[in-house]
Order: structure tokens, then sequence, then C-alpha cells
């Protein structure tokens, strides 16, 4: 009896065995290199969902150890994954033939996340064309302008914000990501929504936009449940139901929008901010008003307009902390334009911030705000690497990119560590293989809002170096470790700095 019950449980294990490794053959069949490591049922993920380190440094050590080849398979739990790294493949993913990988990788469940869903990075097919229409529409060179009027009196605020911290003390210590959430926030609430976010005011702080806003990215637990099991193994999240925009804050956007419509449509007054320039889109286009679509696209505008904004910005702000000559060079471009404008914030004196788009850019290369990218094939393809290596790649594949990996690679960068805002002078950048930077993505799919986001994050170092000065506090723990289990890049602890008027 013993004997049977024994070989009944081995017998059992095995079958489990087998059911949660039978894939574990599919690269290796195909002649393509698999990543070390696979265990069963997991597949290369246990280090992610442990939380023991982030997504992009996952796929980064993928990258690392294989980055003499052209691409490599790996096992996101049991489904085969390919991480492609050469620049010419990234390139034919996410441009040259889009068409067989225009899936993005981050399915959201329309039933959990109805607006999320809308997202245009979550939209496929027309839908998607129709709402990236929209935002090329509210993103133009001359909305951009009209957007910017949003910008200049939170530009004042912070101005205003930081004279009253500093009329009390000679240096303030603050930690750059809150900061910064509380500029881009109020941009959010203004250039928007067209109302005051109250993020300057310490008063209604509880009732802030930075407040709403810091609730869907914050890396906290809930987040990084809520990543692992919408992003990573979604079939899971059908059981535990969990939205990636938590109920009371998408409620808040659907009540605010309503609102806000009633108003407008009462008093007809002309707006300059995105809500109406969504409203005036639908009525040129004949479009029937559809009040969850005009929400979802208002989320879409304080999702990348606020927190991935404010990494940026606070990523910025602790390099030229970091590296103070680089600081007092930036520092002397921004006061020669705001002397060339007569002291004004204008659309033509951002766009003549050169160095200050170079500064940007290495910042932006050293630490990705995101440190991955991915498609899912739509259609049979083969890729063909440069190193031999033929892959038939088969519907609903997943294929990742590893941006830390690609921005880190010698054979594109010499130096790769080391941070040089002169790479990206305009002798240099020429040199740069396109689809070796990709701090906001290529192709048909890159950041729509990038050239908004670009907008808010110049307007507002320029207000802030003009007048004060940054150096590195010693709370900053270094060197700088990354969160697990969260999308944006947040580094363990924060980014404290010194300010100083000068």
């Amino acid at each position: 009896m013993t004997i049977m019950l024994v070989s009944l449980i081995l017998g059992a294990f095995a079958a489990l065995y087998y059911y949660l490794t039978q894939n574990y053959k599919y690269w290796q069949k195909r002649g393509i290199p698999c990543a070390d490591g696979a265990l069963p049922g997991v597949g290369h993920m246990l280090p992610a969902i442990c939380f023991r380190t982030s997504f992009p440094e996952l796929f980064n050590k993928i990258y690392n150890d294989n980055k003499n080849r052209s691409m490599v398979g790996f096992y996101n739990f049991t489904s085969p994954s390919l991480l492609v790294i050469e620049p010419q493949l990234v390139k034919t993913v996410l441009q040259t033939n889009f068409a067989s990988f225009n899936k993005p990788i981050f399915p959201i469940d329309p039933d959990l996340d109805p607006l999320t869903a809308l997202n245009p990075f979550a939209l496929t097919g027309d839908k998607w064309l129709a709402a990236r229409k929209r935002l090329t529409y509210a993103f133009s060179s001359m909305r951009l302008k009209i957007l910017l009027e949003s910008v200049k009196p939170v530009c004042v605020l912070f101005e205003n914000y930081l004279n009253n911290k500093l009329s009390k003390t000679e240096k303030i210590e603050v930690e750059l990501k809150d900061l910064f959430s509380k500029f881009t926030a109020q941009v959010v609430a203004g250039a928007g929504f067209g109302v005051d976010g109250y993020c300057f005011n310490e008063e209604k702080e509880n009732l802030s936009f930075q407040k709403i806003g810091a609730v869907i990215l914050e890396p906290n637990l809930r987040t990084k449940i809520a990543t692992m099991l919408i992003f990573l193994v979604p079939s899971l999240n059908k059981i535990f139901k969990i939205s990636f925009v938590p109920k009371h804050v998408d409620n808040f956007f659907r009540t605010l929008v309503a609102e806000l419509m009633e108003q407008r449509r009462k008093d007809a007054i002309p707006r300059n901010d995105f809500l109406h320039l969504m409203t005036e889109l639908e009525k040129q286009d004949g479009i029937k008003f559809d009040v969850e679509l005009l929400t979802a696209q208002a989320l879409s505008f304080v999702l990348d307009g606020y927190e991935t904004s404010s990494t940026v910005m606070s990523l910025v702000g602790y390099q030229l902390a970091v590296h103070q000559e680089i600081q007092k060079k930036l520092r002397e471009e921004v006061m020669s334009v705001f002397k060339k404008y007569d002291g004004e914030i204008t659309y033509e004196g951002l766009k003549e911030m050169t160095y200050m788009d170079q500064v940007l850019n290495e910042s932006q290369r050293i630490i990705p705000t995101i440190g991955f990218q991915g498609r899912i094939c739509t259609e049979e393809f083969e890729l063909r690497g440069s190193d031999g290596l033929i892959c038939r790649v088969q519907p609903n594949t997943e294929i990742r990119i590893s941006i830390d990996g690609l921005h880190h690679d010698s054979r594109y960068w010499n130096n790769p560590e080391i941070f040089d805002p002169e790479r990206f002078n305009s002798e240099n950048k020429q040199n740069i293989d396109r689809f070796a930077f990709l701090p906001f993505g290529e192709g048909p799919r890159i950041c729509p809002g990038m050239r908004m986001a670009l907008l808010q994050i110049k307007a507002g170092l320029a207000t802030l170096l003009r007048k004060y000065s940054l150096e590195l506090s010693p709370k900053t723990k270094l060197p700088l470790q990354m969160t697990p289990g969260v999308i944006l890049a947040s580094p363990k602890g924060g980014l404290w700095v010194k300010i100083r008027q000068l």
C-alpha cells in the first residue's frame, strides 16, 4: 500500500513537472538560443515576481548574457517569448514590419479597467488609429503653443513655492520626485482640465491632483501586485480581478469630466486646455460625443503628463546635482534664452534650449524612465539576424526589447556608464543608431504625448535653474538601485537634493 501511495505521489509530481515544462524545448527545437535558468512554471520570471529585481533589470541581464547574438528566447512563465537584441531587428519589430507586430504587450481587461482599455497604448486597429489621430491633433505645434499658456502660470506657482520655502532658510532639502510631481500634476490640472490642482497649496494637499495621480503608479505593494498580475499573468488576474486604476480614481475622473462638460455647455466659454481640444476635434469630425471616451483620453493625459514627466524631471535633477559643471552650463543657456525673450517662457525660447535637449536625452539614455518595451506578433513573420539566426515568429508570441541593454551597450555608446550630454550635440547625434536609443519608443506607436511632455519638462527645469542651484543630499542612497515590481524607474529611498537660491 505504501509503495503504491509513494508511486502515485511521484507520478503526480512527474505529471505536474511535465505540464509545467512541456514548452521548455520550444526554442531549442527552432534552433534559437535560449536564456539560462528557466524554472518549472515560472520560466525566467522568478526574480521579478519575487520582487528581487525590476523588470528592466531582468531583461537587461538576459540582454547582456546574450549580447553577441541577434536574438534569444526566454520563458514568461510557460509562454515562449523572444528578446530581440540587435537594433536592426528592433527596427523591424517597431517600424519596418509594424503590421506584423502591432499589438501591445500590456493586455487591459475592459471589464476591470474600462478607461485604461481606451488608452492608445492598449488599443489596436481602427480604435488605436482614431485615438492617435486625436492626440496628434492635440499636440501639434499650434496647439502646444496654446497649451503652453496653461503651463506658464504653473511655473509662477512653482517659483513662488520655492521662494516661500527659501525665505525661511538658506537651503531646503527635498525629494525630487515629490517636488516635480507637484509641478507636473498642477500642469495636468490646468492644461488638461482648466482647474486648480492645489499641488502647491499645503492647506488643500489632500485634494491635490498630485495625491490622486500618485495612487495609480506609486511604487507600493498594491501597484507591484497589480503590475505583476495585469502585465505578466493576466490569466491569473481573471481570478483576482485587480484593476490598474483603482475604482475611486476611475470614479473621480468620470465625475470631474462630466461636471466640467456640463459647466462648459452652460457658459460656452472657449478654454485653452486638453479637454476643450478633444471636444472640438469630435465636433470637427462629426463624432457623437462620448463622455467615456473623453474621460479615457483625459486620464491618458494624466498618466502621461503627470507620472512619466515627473520621473524624467527627477532623474534629470539628480544628474544635474551630481554633475555641477553640466548644471552650470545648462543654467547659462537658460539665462541666455530668458534674456533674449525678456524673462518670459516662450515656445520659441524652449525650442532654442538645445543643450537642455542634450541633457534630457543623456539622462533618459543612462536611466530610461521605462527600461523595456514589447510587442505581440499578430501574423507569422520571419526575423533574420545578422549572425545567421532565423526565427519564424508565430502569432501571439511576445517580443521584448531591453531599452536598458541597448542604452548601455558599448557597441553603440563610448563609455556608456559616463553621463555625457555631448553625445547628443549637433555633430555627434548624427552617428547615433536610432534604434539603439528609445526613450519614447519608435515607429507608429512612439509616445504620442512626447512633445507635450518635453514642453512642460523644459519649462519646469528652466524655471528651477534660472534662480536656484541643486546639490546632492547624503540622503540619496548611492549607487542607485531601482525599486522592483513597478513600471517606471523609481530609485530606492528617493532622489534627495539640497536647493539654494542663487
